[in-house]
């Protein structure tokens, strides 16, 4: 899958765009599926529910964030390819995040779930064909292709990993 032009996605999205190295799509999810898991496996215990400030994620809640966020957008990936043209709203972080507990589960139980939705993703991706990556979803805001959605899928998960090194870890 060729990496989508900047027309594929709204500029407020260049920021995720900019952290994804080049290569090979599927290499690239591949090895950042193999480095969120290593990195949220070394997050010290004593972390995990830690919040840098008041009404800021916890770790958890982090990874929790970023599970939803990916089969939110999946789905999206999933409707452009296919054609469907219905309207696509936007994901409300602070409502999802609002509404999801993760206190009393284990950093390992959503280690677990992130990789089921990640495999969930690279089948979606792995069997796209070119022509149904370049479709584009109805995001009511924006259009965004199916490619243009892979792509931000991975530097979601690097934006808020390196959120996570910067504001949790040092």
């Amino acid at each position: 899958m060729q990496r989508p032009d900047a027309s594929e996605y709204h500029t407020n999205y260049q920021k995720y765009f900019d952290l994804i190295p080049p290569g090979d799509y599927l290499d690239i999810l591949e090895q950042n599926t193999i480095k969120t898991v290593e990195f949220f496996n070394t997050v010290p215990p004593k972390k995990h529910d830690y919040r840098y400030a008041e009404r800021k994620w916890t770790i958890k809640e982090i990874l929790m964030h970023i599970i939803d966020t990916e089969r939110v957008f999946a789905y999206r990936a999933l409707a452009a390819a296919r054609g469907d043209a219905a309207p696509v709203y936007r994901m409300d972080e602070e409502l999802y995040a609002g509404n999801v507990d993760v206190s009393n589960r284990p950093i390992e139980d959503l280690i677990s779930e992130f990789k089921t939705v990640r495999k969930a993703t690279e089948f979606l991706f792995k069997n796209m064909t070119h022509e149904q990556s370049k479709r584009s979803c109805n995001v009511v805001t924006h259009p965004m292709s199916a490619r243009a959605i892979g792509y931000f899928i991975i530097g979601h998960v690097l934006h808020h990993t390196g959120v996570v090194r910067v504001r949790y870890l040092q």
